[in-house]
């Protein structure tokens, strides 16, 4: 039987007292290396086999839908491992839920100019990604700011 003093003694919570900007770019790290290692995964990436190393040409296609190469999977690792870097401080925190998320709003905009049947679809992105760019653009620079304050200020 389990009492009070059971409960004392289990571990801390490692994100306890840490500050919600840190929690929060911490996680979203957590979410961009979760996806860039689902891009290399046959089955969670569908058309694996039409996988590039970049361009415009890679079939391939996260969930079905977002189109991937192994460039654009590469930058999802990347990211993730900078949001993990980024979230000790929360300075560089809030810089980077700010920061990444005007890049993924810019990145949204490329999707809208660029011809997604060229060379320079580099990356390569498709509607859905665009979609998807500007829902993380949006959502990471809000949790920026919103978690990102000073306590005492508005």
């Amino acid at each position: 039987m389990a009492g009070p003093m059971a409960h004392s003694r289990a571990r801390r919570n490692p994100a306890e007292g840490r500050a919600p900007v840190r929690r929060a770019a911490a996680s979203v790290g957590v979410l961009f290396l979760l996806v860039g290692v689902l891009g290399f995964l046959p089955g969670i990436t569908s058309d694996y086999g039409d996988l590039r190393l970049a361009g415009h040409q890679s079939g391939a296609r996260l969930f079905g839908v977002f189109q991937v190469s192994v460039l654009h999977n590469l930058l999802h690792l990347a990211f993730g491992v900078a949001g993990l870097a980024f979230a000790r401080t929360v300075a560089g925190a809030r810089a980077y839920l700010v920061g990444g998320g005007a890049g993924y709003l810019v990145l949204w905009l490329y999707g809208l100019a660029v011809d997604h049947r060229t060379g320079a679809n580099v990356i390569p992105v498709n509607p859905a990604d665009g979609w998807l760019h500007l829902g993380l653009g949006l959502g990471m620079v809000t949790l920026g700011l919103l978690t990102g304050r000073v306590a005492g200020r508005r």
